[in-house]
C-alpha cells in the first residue's frame, strides 16, 4: 500500500522458497522434514536423558542440554516455514511474522554462540583445574552462568534490532524460504551503509570474539596437557574435548560462511543452501556427535530402552 509521501509501506512479504520446480521443491520438502524430524528426536532425546540420568547430573552435560534446547527452539524458528514454502505455490507471511522470525532466530544464534564459548571454559576448568572442578562449577554457578548466557544473547540481539531496518521500498519478495536477516536487509529503503556497518561490527562481536575466547582455552588446555605428557592426559583431554571441537568447528564454520561473506545485492542458491545446512542440518548433527563420541550418553541411552549395559 501506498503512504502520504508515495513510498510503498509494507505489510507482508512473499517468499520464494528454496526452488520454483515442483520436483525439487517436493525433493528439497521430504529431505527437509527428515533432518528436522532427526532434529528434534536427537535433541529432544539428549534433554531426556540428561534430565532422567543422574550420572548426566554434571556442568557439562547441564550445558549440553542448554544447547540442544536452543537447538530445537532454533531449527522451529524457521524449518518449519521452509516446508510451508515447499508445499504451496504462494507463501507470504506479514511484516510482523517476518520481523519476529529475524529477531528470534538472530537471538538464538547469539546465545548458541556465547553457550559454546562457556562450555568451552567448563573443559578448561574441569581439565587445568580438576581439584578446584565442582567449587569453581557448582550448580549455583552454573546455573547463573547459564542465565547470564541467554540473557547475553538477548541484549547483543538487540543491537541489530535497534538499528535494523524500520522501512521497505520496492519489491516485497524474498528470495528466501524464511525469513533471513541478510536477505530482507537487502529491501530496505535509502542508504544501508550504516546499517551494513552495524551488522558487521554486530558480527564480528558475536562470531569472533567468543571464536577466539575458545581457541585460546584449547590452547591453554593443550599447553597443560602436554606439561603433564602422559598418555592417560592426552587420553583423558581428548574424549572431554573432541566431541565440542567437533560442534564448535561445524557451528561457526557454517555461521562465518553466512554472516562474514562480502555482502551482495542478491540472494544466490548457494546462500540458500549454507542456511539449510546452518539452520537444520548442524542442529541436527550435535547429539549425534555428542551420543557416538560419549560413553556416558550411550550408558544412558541403553540404560532407558531397556538394553544391557554392563558390557559396555
Amino acid at each position: 500500500m501506498m503512504n502520504n509521501n508515495s513510498e510503498i509501506v509494507v505489510t507482508e512479504f512473499i517468499l520464494l522458497g528454496l526452488s520454483n520446480h515442483p520436483v525439487a521443491q517436493a525433493i528439497f520438502f521430504w529431505i527437509i522434514l527428515v533432518v528436522y524430524l532427526i532434529n528434534l528426536l536427537g535433541n529432544g532425546l539428549m534433554v531426556i536423558l540428561i534430565i532422567t540420568n543422574s550420572h548426566l547430573h554434571t556442568p557439562m552435560y547441564f550445558f549440553l542440554s542448554n544447547l540442544s534446547f536452543l537447538d530445537i527452539c532454533y531449527t522451529s524458528s524457521g524449518i518449519p516455514q521452509a516446508l510451508v514454502t515447499c508445499t504451496t505455490e504462494r507463501t507470504t507471511i506479514s511484516y510482523i511474522g517476518c520481523m519476529a522470525q529475524i529477531h528470534i532466530s538472530l537471538y538464538l544464534g547469539t546465545t548458541e554462540c556465547v553457550l559454546l564459548a562457556v562450555m568451552a571454559y567448563d573443559r578448561f576448568v574441569a581439565i587445568c583445574s580438576p581439584l578446584h572442578y565442582t567449587v569453581i562449577m557448582s550448580w549455583r554457578v552454573c546455573v547463573q552462568i547459564a542465565i547470564g548466557t541467554w540473557g547475553t544473547g538477548f541484549i547483543l540481539t538487540l543491537i541489530p534490532t535497534v538499528t535494523g531496518p524500520k522501512r521497505f521500498c520496492g519489491s516485497n519478495v524474498i528470495n528466501h524460504f524464511t525469513c533471513e536477516a541478510q536477505t530482507v536487509g537487502k529491501l530496505i529503503c535509502g542508504d544501508t551503509h550504516l546499517n551494513n556497518v552495524v551488522s558487521f561490527a554486530n558480527s564480528i562481536l558475536v562470531l569472533i570474539v567468543p571464536f577466539t575466547f575458545i581457541l585460546v582455552t584449547y590452547l591453554r588446555i593443550g599447553l597443560a596437557v602436554w606439561r603433564i605428557r602422559s598418555d592417560q592426559g592426552w587420553s583423558k583431554a581428548l574424549s572431554t574435548c573432541s566431541s565440542h571441537l567437533a560442534v564448535v568447528g561445524i557451528f561457526y564454520g557454517s555461521a562465518m560462511a553466512m554472516y562474514l561473506q562480502p555482502k551482495s545485492k542478491y540472494t544466490s542458491d548457494g546462500d540458500k543452501m549454507f542456511s539449510v545446512f546452518y539452520g537444520a542440518v548442524t542442529p541436527m548433527l550435535n547429539p549425534l556427535i555428542y551420543s557416538l563420541r560419549n560413553k556416558d550418553v550411550k550408558r544412558a541411552l541403553q540404560k532407558l530402552l531397556g538394553g544391557n549395559v554392563s558390557r559396555y
